[in-house]
């Protein structure tokens, strides 16, 4: 009996304790929960929608990276022992070569430009910017044109007797290192001189009359201040410059120079998937490595303008070398704007006489407004949750949730597109080879640009309207929706219109993963321009750079 009773008391207190405990441990998961948002947590529909959002962005990657693991060792020691040196050799080279170039020509126009009494100073500023606009892979078409074997510059020289005879046979090839080079060069340094142009604007000049009173020279000046407090802005470029090159298919294919993302497009086209997802795995390794000493370098060299009596920098006397600096951004602009431009109105001239603009045309315009059009829509989408928890509830989570938000768009759309056709393809097929697969690898690819607009105008919006509206007992999502949504309208559309003429532009996603006769008019021109029917490419590519001047407005705005 006493046995009994003390089993039966021993019963109630355990449960008693169980009782007490498990209170215990939810107020704990709620107290870190709580810590975890700084005592200010997201409604579930929110966090749930901002969490599907990162997981759509990464698993491509992912699942391209897990591909690439499990390939086999023998697959993996042919490509180190055959493939992968040549490659990690022509990409590393071409991307150090370019950065450089870029740089100096950037940096340099950017200097004359701003800080020089160069003759029509504001209207260098755009003319130096529009290279932004011409796609590379398009720009490469206008120099084969020019600079082929057959092209304009060739006939020249043959029909030119004295150079015959003096240098012999047409020395020029564009289907080489330089020629690749010389085009990317030519169309990236953009990069560096829209946001040098802008350090060098803010630049104060208080810094440099103290370093003239100490009787410093302009160059010494130039060299000891002023390039110094350039260096963020010249990694900043730099690494922009760098990251395009290593995604770069259009160009490099067009021209024939085989790097990573060619070979990956090769190994797809010859179905070997696998191949493809290690050489996918080794450029995301370098993509990385690139980001990571860029980040070491910026934090090593901070520089700072701690002055509060701030004046705008001089503008300097350019004298006697004022021909020559106008003669070097006429040269810049006549290589990478007016030249190229040309061409393409000279070809489009005659395509659109022998009947180019037919409902075949028009059929690629549909399908590349079609897609685009969507893109953005989702981008816009997207963009609002990942935004507003990373303003609104600042956090570790929601931090994550940003940052894997930008996957796609630090890698080559090559890669991205890979990933598409593992996922799709073995767990999606319903879905597989359609403009809605098309459209959500646009989205991953450019889901950043809508997210950067739309941050931008929610720095505008004070939280205190947040504060009202959740005091009026809206939950999280409603206030984002109802409220927030419409005070922020321009910056979002703005961002959804970058998504749009990017998508428009991009080729290496729209020539893998676009379905069975759905072209757009970048892969009509890449296989246009291939087969040498100049007429019909140029007018495509013509109007993507109409379109295209749409984001140059925003980034002059912006840098």
């Amino acid at each position: 009996m006493t046995n009994n009773t003390n089993s039966q008391l021993n019963t109630k207190q355990n449960a008693e304790v169980g009782e007490q405990s498990s209170p215990t441990l939810l107020h704990f998961i709620k107290r870190k929960w709580l810590s975890i948002w700084k005592g200010n947590p997201p409604g579930p529909a929110l966090l749930i929608f901002g969490l599907c959002v990162a997981l759509i962005m990464l698993i491509p990657i992912v699942y391209v990276v897990w591909q690439s693991v499990f390939a086999g060792t023998q697959r993996w020691l042919r490509l180190l022992d055959e493939r992968i040196p040549q490659l990690m050799w022509n990409t590393l080279s071409l991307t150090v070569a370019v950065t450089f170039s870029a740089v100096i020509i950037g940096i340099s126009s950017a200097w004359i430009v701003v800080r020089t009494n160069l003759p029509g100073r504001r209207v260098w500023r755009w003319l130096l910017a529009l290279p932004l606009v011409i796609p590379p892979y398009v720009g490469a078409v206008t120099y084969i044109i020019v600079l082929g074997r057959s092209g304009w510059a060739r006939d020249i020289w043959q029909n030119t007797s004295w150079l015959v005879n003096l240098f012999g046979d047409y020395p020029l090839d564009i289907f080489s290192f330089w020629g690749v080079f010389f085009v990317l060069t030519m169309f990236t340094y953009p990069y560096v001189f829209l946001i040098a142009g802008a350090s060098l604007r803010k630049m104060n000049r208080n810094y440099e009359d103290a370093a003239r009173a100490l009787g410093l020279s302009t160059s010494e000046i130039f060299r000891k201040v002023n390039l110094p407090l350039l260096r963020p802005a010249i990694g900043a470029g730099a690494i922009l410059v760098a990251l395009y090159v290593l995604s770069d298919f259009g160009a490099v294919s067009m021209l024939r120079y085989v790097t990573f993302t060619a070979a990956i497009y090769v190994q797809r086209q010859g179905m070997d998937t696998a191949s493809a997802a290690v050489l996918s795995l080794v450029l995301i390794l370098v993509t990385v490595v690139i980001l990571w000493l860029e980040s070491g370098t910026t934090k090593k060299n901070k520089y700072y303008q701690t002055s509060n009596s701030y004046r705008e920098p001089a503008i300097l006397e350019l004298g006697k070398w004022k021909p020559y600096a106008l003669g070097f951004v006429s040269i810049i602009f006549v290589i990478s704007v007016l030249l190229p431009i040309s061409v393409l109105i000279y070809w489009s001239n005659i395509g659109i006489r022998a009947g180019a603009l037919d409902g075949r045309f028009l059929g690629f315009v549909l399908n590349s407004l079609q897609v685009s059009g969507i893109a953005a829509a989702i981008c816009i989408l997207f963009a609002m949750p990942v935004v507003y928890l990373k303003s609104r509830y600042p956090s570790l989570i929601s931090g994550l949730i940003d940052r894997f938000s930008y996957a796609g768009y630090a890698l080559p759309g090559v890669i991205v597109a890979l990933g598409f056709i593992f996922i799709f393809n073995n767990h999606i097929p319903v879905l597989y080879r359609t403009i809605y697969m098309l459209a959500l690898a646009f989205v991953v690819r450019f889901l950043p640009q809508a997210m950067q607009s739309g941050e931008a105008s929610l720095s505008l919006v004070s939280p205190r309207i947040d504060e009202a509206a959740r005091s009026l007992g809206y939950p999280p999502w409603k206030v984002m929706l109802k409220v927030i949504l419409p005070n922020m309208l321009p910056g979002v559309l703005a961002g959804g219109a970058l998504v749009f003429v990017s998508s428009l532009k991009e080729l290496p996603v729209s020539l893998m993963l676009r379905p069975a006769g759905f072209d757009t008019l970048a892969v009509r021109i890449y296989f246009e321009a291939q087969d040498g029917i100049y007429h019909l490419a140029a007018p495509a590519a013509l109007l993507i750079i109409l379109v295209s001047i749409i984001p140059l407005r925003y980034m002059l705005s912006k840098y």
